[in-house]
């Protein structure tokens, strides 16, 4: 089984392909998954691979290792364009979230003045106030919506039992033009079921989504690693370009392609 791609808090820096050069914080443990999705192309691997046994890195744990590399990168002189949190799972499920937020605002304010703060969320705890007003404080509130078909977001992403589509789209839609709106584009099949989100209904669904949310951006992109479910597909950047195209020409959002 594919297991958890990050052993540490603070891990990098990497290139981004859509961030740039990137200093990311995993909230989750580093010897295990914590998500509330279980996506089918999840470079992490499947939630069944369990906790772990380390835990939750503690608010202070956060700030204390961030500090130390922020500290030694400018020391260093290296180049640093945003600062992410990722990791092995859902970085809003950590209950001191929006702590960890005001910490980091202010180690990026005394170090690196100029870099922007990035949260990669699922969208699934928008609902808590907390995490909402953190998410706020951020630079580049990037959140996930892979279909506005049901259906399909439950083939794809599997999300934990009480998920609701509609009420997830409406929250995204609070944030308005201080949310970036991030696609995974894909196809291929499951225990032998189609899945995917390139056919015609799928785009014409995301577009009315993307409409009523009105994001600052949109992301696309499609498969880059190696994906727990084997039968699932890349998207031909050309193919991932035509939906953009698309996306711009019926809602007029501007749209980012990685692939």
């Amino acid at each position: 089984m594919q297991t958890v791609l990050f052993h540490s808090t603070i891990f990098g820096p990497i290139h981004s392909r859509r961030l740039g050069t990137s200093l990311g914080i995993n909230l989750m443990p580093d010897d295990g998954k914590i998500c509330s999705f279980d996506c089918l192309y999840c470079e992490a691997g499947y939630n069944a691979q369990g906790h772990g046994t380390t835990g939750m890195p503690s608010r202070d744990d956060v700030a204390a290792k961030l500090e130390k590399k922020l500290a030694e990168m400018l020391n260093s002189g290296e180049r640093l364009d945003v600062i992410t949190f990722s990791g092995n799972g859902e970085p809003t499920l950590h209950p001191d979230f929006k702590g960890i937020i005001d910490d980091t605002v202010a180690l990026r304010d005394k170090y690196f003045p100029a870099v922007k703060i990035s949260v990669l969320s699922n969208a699934t705890r928008l609902g808590n106030p907390d995490v909402a007003h953190a998410l706020r404080k951020v630079d580049n509130n990037i959140l996930k919506l892979d279909s506005a078909i049901p259906s399909t977001v439950l083939a794809l992403d599997r999300p934990a039992p009480g998920y609701d589509l509609e009420a997830t789209i409406a929250y995204i839609a609070s944030f308005g033009k201080q949310a970036i709106v991030q696609t995974m584009i894909c196809r291929g099949e499951h225990d032998g079921i189609a899945v995917g989100n390139t056919g015609e209904a799928e785009i014409n669904a995301l577009i009315e989504a993307y409409r009523r949310i009105g994001p600052q951006e949109i992301m696309l992109y499609t498969i880059d690693r190696p994906t727990p479910e084997t039968k699932l597909c890349k998207v031909p950047r050309e193919e991932l370009e035509a939906i953009a195209g698309r996306i711009t020409d019926a809602t007029g959002i501007p749209v980012q392609v990685s692939a």
